[in-house]
C-alpha cells in the first residue's frame, strides 16, 4: 500500500497518541464531478421479515446506463454517506483520477422491526444481522436488496466488480457475506471487526485456515485501544480482545494464502481511522481493476520450514480448480470409480446409472436402474447400487447386465466393498451396520444404537478399518475389520465441522486415501481428518449448496454437487478396492 498522505494523520505529541482526520481525498473539490445520493426504503422480505431497511444509492457523475456498473455496498451505510465518512465524496474524488472505477455505492442501515405498540419495545435487527456466520445476510443482499437497486441502476453481476464494506459487526456482515457467496462478491473493507466470541466470529480464524482459499481481496482496520483501558490490556469486553482478534483473523487469512492487509492505527472503537484511511484502503481494493481477483498459494509454501501436513495445498493446486463434466443432471449422486478410472454416478429421478470415462466423455450405464443410489464398485469390475423404492442392494456387470439382488429389506444409506468381495452397507432406518460376505451370507455386524444416522461408509486403503459417518452428528465412526468380517472396537474417531444452520452434519460420502487421511462429502465442502482423526482440511465445493458425493478415480478427485460431476487433479492417490497397501504410522 503507498504510503498515507501526510495531510490525513495529525500527530500530537499527548502520550505520542494519533488523532486521525480527514484528508484531501476526503473533501470536496471545485472541478470534481460530483455523484448524486438518494436515499430509499427498502420494504420488508423474506428474510427479516416485517422489517423495513433504509438504504442510499450514490451515482457517480460518470454513469453509463448502457454498461453493467461495479458497486460496493457499506453496511450501517447511514454513517457511510454522513460527513464523518464521506465516502461519495471519496468516491467522486477517486473515479474522477481514475483510481477507482467509475462505480455505484449502496448504503445500507440495518432494520428495526417496528413495535407493535406504544407499550412494547422494538426489535433491533444489527446483530441477527451482521453478527452471524450463515448464509441469511448474504442471501438478503443478493435476492432483496441488490434487485432492488438494479431495478434503477444497471448494476454488473461480475463478482469481480463487487465489495462489501463494515464497520464493527457490519464488517463480520461484510466478511461473511463474501465468504459464503465467492461467487458473487470478491472485495471486503473490514474497519474494527468484531472477530471475538459473541455469535461465533470467533471461530473464523481457525476455519479459514483449514479451508481452501477463495477468490477474495480483504483489507482490516483495528486501532490498539479498541476495547482497551489500562487496567484491562486484553480487552474490557466478555467477548475477548478486538485487536488480538483482528491480528489473529488477519494471520490465518494470510497463512491460506489470501491477497489480505491489516492496518492496526492507535485508536479505539471508533471510525476516525477508518474514515482517514478510507481513500488508501478503496486504492487498495480495488488495484489493478479490471484484473481478476484469483486464489494464489501461500507464499511460505515455498520458503523452508514450511510443514505440508494437513494442508490444503498438499492435495489440491490452486491453479487447477474444479472443471465440470459435460451435462446436467437430476442430481448426480454418490460417484464411485472403477480400476481403469471410469467414474460411474446415479442419478435417482432419470432412473439411471451413468459412467463417464477418463477423457470426460458421459453414457448411460444402466437403464430403469430402480432410482439407484450408493454406488460402489468392487475389484472385478461390477457396479453395486442401492435401489431405495425396492429397498435392496443389486449388482451390475461391468457392461450394466445381469442386474442380481444381493441384499433385501434395508434402508441403505452407504456401500463399501472390499478386495474378497464383503459387501458392507448402514441400514439408517434400523441404525446397524451390516455385511454381505463374498460367499452371499447377510449378517449384523453393528447394532450399538450409538450412531444417530449410520451413512456413508468406506474402507481404508489397507482394508483393516472401516469408517461410518454419522449423518445427524458431528463425529463419525472408526472401526475395526475382525477376520471373520465383523465389526470390533469402534469409537466416534472423527469430528467435523457443522454449518453454521443446522445441527446435522449432512455427511454424504466418505473415503481414505493412501495416507491414511479420511475424506468426508459435507454442506460445507470435502472436509478432511487426518489418520488420527483431527480435522485439517476443507476443500470448497465445486459449486453453492455443498458436496453430495465424491470418488478418486486415476490421478483426479470428482465430486458431484448441483446436479453436475466435477473433478481435479489431486496430489494423493484414494484407497482403491483392488490395491490393498500398508498405511503408514500416522502423526501423533
Amino acid at each position: 500500500m503507498r504510503p498515507l498522505a501526510l495531510a490525513a494523520l495529525l500527530f500530537v505529541c499527548n502520550g505520542c497518541a494519533q488523532e486521525y482526520a480527514l484528508g484531501p481525498d476526503s473533501q470536496p473539490h471545485d472541478g470534481t464531478p460530483k455523484g448524486g445520493v438518494t436515499k430509499y426504503l427498502l420494504a420488508p422480505g423474506k428474510y427479516y421479515p416485517g422489517t423495513p431497511h433504509n438504504y442510499w444509492v450514490y451515482v457517480p457523475a460518470q454513469y453509463d446506463a448502457a454498461k453493467p456498473t461495479p458497486f460496493m455496498i457499506y453496511m450501517d451505510g447511514g454513517g457511510a454517506v454522513g460527513n464523518a465518512q464521506r465516502v461519495p465524496v471519496v468516491f467522486d474524488n477517486l473515479i474522477a483520477r481514475h483510481e477507482l472505477p467509475p462505480m455505484i455505492g449502496i448504503f445500507i442501515d440495518p432494520g428495526v422491526l417496528p413495535a407493535a405498540s406504544d407499550a412494547a419495545q422494538s426489535r433491533y435487527e444489527r446483530i441477527f444481522e451482521y453478527d452471524s456466520l450463515s448464509g441469511r445476510f448474504a442471501e438478503f443482499l443478493l435476492n432483496e436488496l441488490i434487485p432492488e437497486v438494479a431495478k434503477k441502476y444497471n448494476l454488473s453481476k461480475d463478482p469481480n466488480d463487487r465489495g462489501l464494506a463494515g464497520v464493527s459487526t457490519g464488517a463480520v456482515a461484510a466478511f461473511m457475506a463474501a465468504w459464503n457467496r465467492p461467487d458473487q462478491f470478491h472485495r471486503v473493507l473490514s474497519f474494527i471487526g468484531t472477530y471475538v466470541a459473541m455469535k461465533g466470529a470467533d471461530e473464523l480464524p481457525a476455519l479459514i485456515r483449514k479451508t481452501e482459499a477463495k477468490p477474495l481481496r480483504i483489507f482490516m482496520q483495528d486501532g490498539k485501544k479498541d476495547h482497551i483501558v489500562a487496567a484491562e490490556p486484553y480487552g474490557t469486553f466478555f467477548a475477548g480482545s478486538w485487536p488480538m482478534n483482528n491480528q489473529v483473523m488477519f494471520e490465518a487469512l494470510e497463512y491460506a494464502g489470501y491477497d489480505v492487509k491489516l492496518e492496526l492505527g492507535d485508536g479505539g472503537h471508533d471510525m476516525k481511522q477508518g474514515a482517514a484511511i478510507m481513500p488508501e484502503a478503496l486504492r487498495w481494493l480495488w488495484r489493478e481493476y479490471p484484473a481478476p481477483i484469483t486464489v494464489h498459494e501461500p507464499a511460505a509454501m515455498s520458503q523452508p520450514g514450511w510443514d505440508p501436513r494437513g494442508k490444503v495445498y498438499s492435495i489440491v493446486s490452486a491453479d487447477k480448480p474444479w472443471e465440470p463434466i459435460a451435462g446436467s443432471y437430476g442430481e448426480a449422486l454418490s460417484p464411485a470409480a472403477d480400476r481403469e478410472g471410469n467414474v460411474y454416478f446415479a442419478d435417482p429421478a432419470a432412473n439411471r446409472i451413468y459412467r463417464a470415462n477418463r477423457d470426460g466423455k458421459v453414457s448411460v450405464f444402466r437403464e430403469n436402474a430402480g432410482g439407484a443410489s450408493a454406488l460402489a464398485v468392487a475389484a472385478d469390475g461390477r457396479v453395486f447400487a442401492n435401489q431405495p423404492a425396492r429397498r435392496r442392494i443389486v449388482a451390475y456387470d461391468a457392461t450394466g447386465a445381469g442386474e442380481k439382488a444381493i441384499a433385501q429389506n434395508a434402508e441403505v444409506a452407504g456401500v463399501a466393498i472390499t478386495a474378497k468381495g464383503d459387501v458392507y452397507f448402514s441400514d439408517a432406518a434400523h441404525k446397524t451396520l451390516n455385511v454381505v460376505t463374498h460367499d452371499g451370507k447377510v449378517r449384523v455386524v453393528y447394532n450399538g444404537g450409538e450412531m444417530a444416522s449410520p451413512g456413508a461408509i468406506g474402507v481404508s486403503a489397507d482394508q483393516a478399518m472401516l469408517v461410518v459417518a454419522d449423518a445427524q452428528s458431528r463425529f463419525s465412526w472408526s472401526f475395526q475389520i475382525a477376520a471373520d468380517g465383523g465389526l470390533v472396537n469402534g469409537e466416534p474417531f472423527y469430528r467435523l465441522a457443522l454449518p453454521e444452520t443446522s445441527w446435522q452434519s449432512g455427511v454424504t460420502g466418505a473415503m481414505e486415501d493412501t495416507s491414511g487421511q479420511v475424506y468426508f462429502a459435507t454442506p460445507i465442502g470435502i472436509q478432511v481428518c487426518e489418520a488420527n482423526g483431527r480435522h485439517s482440511t476443507i476443500l470448497n465445493s465445486p459449486a453453492i449448496g455443498g458436496v453430495n458425493g465424491f470418488t478418486f478415480g486415476g490421478d483426479f478427485l470428482y465430486a458431484s454437487a448441483g446436479g453436475k460431476l466435477y473433478r481435479r487433479p489431486v496430489k494423493v492417490k484414494g484407497a482403491e478396492v483392488w490395491n490393498v497397501v500398508k498405511l503408514p504410522k500416522p502423526p501423533l
